[in-house]
């Protein structure tokens, strides 16, 4: 099916598109243009939640009560958001959007009615280039059917209204009409590994380097903190692997059966074995350059590997810790190669 007023397919979109679709999804449409493997999928835009939203307001206040919140007071703030999604997760999704997300959910999952999908947030104000909002929205992984997809979808609306998320916004002073939320809908990998990779050193700032952090399982395990990843440096331009720092990853997130995903514990014999080869190494070392060059700045990227070695992006985002100090001298490359190694990559995403 072809891109409707509601959803709109990662092949018709980039990141001129992100006011419609949010930061996720300009950023997978725009990699997908650039030739780059992502997991197919697709995204209800963000005009469906504005008239969600809209007739939710019809009802009685909405965005003018999440305005006016001091970002201080922060029991107010808690029992204020509390309701909000609660009228965002029970209130029940216009007709003409409820059908093309169930059309678009079939057409992507083809002859497998609950191949299993993630469902991620995309707001409008997550990964710009000056600013790093990523990860103050849900995502949702494993998530089968075309039911659960609704609910899901609704979920993630109802997470632009999380009390870190109100809080943020207020405290930049961000106003509430200029805020909006896409919901990405993609294939799940079904990831032997997973993690991240920075293509500068999210230490120095040095562009010489990619750092790459991996683990077992889902990639979400990494991005959380919740496992201590394998992690590499690796040389732009020669490939040369100046640190391995190898782990003992002692979890893994895999599928639940009937959905979601849980912890279990990694045998004994993978936990201090590397994830990945050399060969995915260069695999990685390769596509974060393409992906640097088409963006034309160094990116933040996630990762996966599938279980017949597949390597797909599920993300890419502009680094913005170092970018935000261009003004200062390019750093020099490292004596140390370790120095390019933070203790801990955590945060959600």
């Amino acid at each position: 099916m072809p891109s409707t007023e509601n959803i709109s397919w990662f092949a018709d979109i980039g990141l001129a598109d992100r006011p419609t679709v949010g930061g996720k999804g300009g950023s997978l449409g725009e990699l997908t243009r650039a030739g780059i493997g992502v997991p197919p999928g697709f995204v209800v835009k963000t005009g469906a939640f504005e008239r969600f939203i809209q007739a939710l307001e019809a009802e009685a206040p909405l965005r003018a009560e999440v305005e006016h919140l001091d970002p201080n007071d922060l029991d107010t703030v808690g029992a204020k958001t509390a309701a909000v999604r609660a009228r965002l997760e029970n209130s029940p999704l216009p007709d003409d959007v409820r059908d093309e997300i169930l059309a678009a959910h079939a057409e992507l999952c083809g002859d497998l009615p609950d191949a299993p999908v993630a469902v991620r947030s995309s707001a409008t104000t997550e990964d710009a280039e000056d600013a790093s909002f990523a990860g103050l929205q849900d995502t949702y992984l494993w998530v089968l059917g075309g039911e659960q997809v609704l609910h899901m979808v609704r979920s993630c609306w109802a997470s632009l209204y999380s009390v870190e998320s109100v809080c943020y916004r207020r405290k930049h002073g961000l106003p509430e009409g200029g805020v909006a939320m896409g919901v990405v809908i993609q294939r799940m990998v079904d990831a032997r590994c997973a993690g991240v990779m920075f293509t500068r050193s999210p230490t120095t700032g040095d562009r010489s380097v990619l750092a790459i952090e991996g683990a077992w399982g889902l990639g979400s395990a990494v991005v959380s903190g919740e496992v201590t990843p394998d992690r590499w440096v690796v040389a732009k331009l020669t490939g040369e692997i100046s640190v391995r720092d190898i782990s003992d990853k002692h979890i893994e997130q895999l599928p639940k059966p009937g959905g979601g995903i849980h912890d279990v514990e990694v045998p004994a014999d993978r936990r201090t074995a590397p994830c990945l080869s050399d060969d995915e190494l260069q695999a990685l070392r390769e596509v974060g350059r393409k992906a640097e060059r088409h963006y034309g700045r160094p990116q933040d990227i996630e990762w996966a590997i599938d279980h017949g070695g597949k390597l797909l992006l599920l993300q890419s985002r502009p680094e913005t810790v170092w970018s935000a100090k261009e003004a200062v001298p390019v750093a020099k490359p490292a004596e140390n190669p370790l120095s390019h190694l933070m203790n801990v990559f955590g945060g959600k995403r």
